[in-house]
């Protein structure tokens, strides 16, 4: 994309109802995006149907889960787990005897990760089988959920899928500098996408994060045509990542958490999504604001955004609940600190000339530089002391609103999506937000009065 395209329009659900299906594409794990969208999903009536990445055994046998895994999943889910593994990711795949990516970067050290190579011809080969085993579990995935929906209903297929990072001790120490290294402990993250190891770890996020969207829509295309023959609709989402606008200086800027490794494979989810809005599928990536999930949690800084989304729900028309909202952050803090002490700390950070070179849409995704990492997680540091524990935070607070929101969003919009790739900046969150604990509010109170009036 060359310029970010903001939803800016608050849509509401018009074709999805009770009987017709939800398909969560990815484990429900715990804290993410995903759980909006299902509250809404489950809102709305529809079947949830969901899947399994399975679990491998201690001698990395990739199996389905059993008894009591299965029915915590279907627990947490709220619907019916199809049980067959479809892990992504090529990690842990290999010819049969032979070493897993995952072992081969398990061998070098943190002195010669960097001059290491690795024979790409062996690494391709590994990556064929995976995608094979993948995409063979996935046609009888689609086989036994075609037997599940009903002619005439609707459809949403959700793309959770996200990751592939390998569980490799050196890359593990890396990116522990890259992401949370200031002073000698800095990293350049560019030094990581120079090395092979990097370029491996690139691929994987692309099987990951973003062929899985393309694997989705063509093995479910048997099930779409029917859907469609029937009358019904079929909708694909996928969660994204590419920068977010925030309030800067009393406007909505666009910005980023730097260095977001993961940004190439957001962007190849992207055009797999506009590749198939061009041949009349209705698939979309929705780029989602900045969360806490506990997979972002390794990115120090990645919550900084979050914050200025108090801001927005005052700009946009907040009232009490709005006020609410930042009372409960303000308890979050130690005595002796107010927010505006935090908002002194982000405005600084944001205005340094330091960060100003990361502004730039165009250069997205930027390798990180020793000031920036400094002044990025510097910064997160110091408003982390200012809470009186880790254990609550203003950041854990305020993903769960965009969480909430998000989810309202996307399944609003899913009715008639207007693009392929849209950005939910912090002015439509907030929106969102504010209209729907207002229209709350109100309920509340005309129940409370009618309740009065009755007595």
């Amino acid at each position: 994309m060359e310029n970010p395209v903001a939803l800016n329009r608050l849509s509401e659900n018009t074709i999805f109802r009770k009987g017709d299906v939800f398909v969560l594409f990815g484990e429900l794990f715990g804290r993410g995006y995903a759980t909006g969208l299902l509250d809404e999903a489950r809102k709305a009536g529809m079947d949830i149907v969901g899947i399994t990445v399975g679990r491998r055994d201690e001698n990395n046998f990739l199996r389905p889960l059993n008894a009591e895994e299965l029915s915590a999943a279907e627990s947490r889910l709220g619907g019916k787990i199809i049980n067959i593994p479809l892990m992504a990711g090529f990690d842990l795949d290999a010819p049969e005897g032979g070493p897993t990516p995952t072992d081969l970067l398990a061998a070098m050290t943190l002195e010669n990760w960097q001059q290491e190579k690795l024979d790409g011809d062996y690494v391709s080969q590994c990556r064929a089988i995976a995608t094979k085993r993948f995409t063979t579990a996935l046609s009888e995935v689609m086989a036994i959920l075609d037997g599940m929906i009903v002619s005439g209903r609707n459809v949403l297929f959700a793309h959770t899928m996200a990751g592939g990072i390998p569980k490799a001790k050196v890359f593990l120490v890396v990116a522990n500098r890259i992401y949370k290294g200031r002073g000698s402990r800095h990293m350049s993250s560019q030094a990581l996408l120079d090395s092979d190891m990097g370029k491996l770890i690139l691929q994987n996020f692309d099987d990951v994060s973003a062929n899985t969207y393309r694997h989705l829509i063509d093995f479910s295309a048997t099930i779409r045509e029917r859907v469609e023959a029937s009358g019904g609709q079929v909708r694909y989402t996928a969660y994204g990542y590419h920068g977010s606008a925030v309030l800067i200086d009393g406007s909505y800027r666009w910005q980023t958490y730097t260095n977001y490794t993961q940004g190439y494979a957001k962007m190849r989810l992207e055009r797999i999504a506009e590749d198939a809005w061009a041949t009349g599928v209705k698939a979309t990536v929705y780029n989602c604001p900045e969360i806490r999930t506990n997979s972002s949690d390794v990115f120090t800084g990645i919550e900084l955004p979050l914050i200025p989304l108090l801001l927005a729900l005052k700009k946009e028309n907040g009232g009490r609940w709005a006020e609410e909202q930042w009372l409960a952050c303000q308890h979050l803090l130690a005595d002796g600190f107010t927010m505006d002490d935090v908002f002194r700390k982000i405005t600084a950070m944001q205005a340094s000339d330091v960060m100003r070179p990361f502004y730039d849409f165009s250069a997205w995704p930027m390798a990180n530089s020793q000031a920036q990492a400094d002044l990025t997680i510097g910064t997160s540091n110091e408003i982390t002391a200012m809470h009186r524990g880790t254990k609550a935070m203003i950041s854990d607070h305020l993903s769960g609103l965009v969480v909430e929101a998000t989810g309202q969003l996307i399944f609003g919009e899913s009715s008639n999506p207007s693009g392929p790739v849209q950005w939910l900046n912090h002015d439509i969150v907030a929106r969102r937000l504010n209209v729907s604990h207002d229209q709350s509010e109100t309920a509340a109170s005309m129940t409370a009065s009618s309740s009065l009036e009755m007595a």
